[in-house]
């Protein structure tokens, strides 16, 4: 039997999360890359994401970096959910742009972690900081010793 990689786990336990994100796939989002402790995620400014500023609703930024987030800290086959987040607004989101989740662990100690992750828009300039605190609890996404 061949050991999975910590790089092969991230992406299998992505895929099966992606597969049930139904909220995160609505939006139209998508996860770009994964890895140990870290994720891309992505999505377009719609028309339905604008509030009545004619800029991104801060709660869809909110939803991008915490899906981000939830992708990253599941990154190691250990069901987790947020403890905590908050979220700084820095620049909006303008109609018709990508803005780009970055998800990079920060501490992980027992069953606590700490994320933080970088909203961007198309030009580079941060639009949000979001920081996130997680809990792993009991389960897995996949048995490890399937195959």
């Amino acid at each position: 039997m061949t050991m999975m990689t910590a790089q092969q786990r991230a992406e299998r336990a992505s895929a099966i999360m992606w597969e049930k994100d139904v909220a995160s796939q609505s939006l139209g989002m998508h996860i770009d890359k994964i890895a140990p402790g870290r994720a891309t995620a992505s999505m377009v400014v719609q028309d339905h994401h604008l509030n009545g500023h004619d800029i991104c609703h801060g709660g869809y930024i909110f939803l991008l970096a915490d899906s981000a987030f939830a992708f990253a800290c599941n990154s190691y086959n250990q069901m987790t959910v947020a403890q905590h987040n908050s979220i700084t607004f820095v620049s909006p989101g303008r109609p018709g742009e990508r803005l780009v989740a970055v998800a990079t662990e920060a501490n992980k100690t027992g069953r606590n972690g700490i994320y933080d992750v970088t909203v961007s828009g198309e030009d580079g300039r941060v639009v949000a900081e979001f920081r996130g605190c997680s809990r792993t609890i009991k389960g897995q996404h996949f048995e490890e010793n399937e195959d």
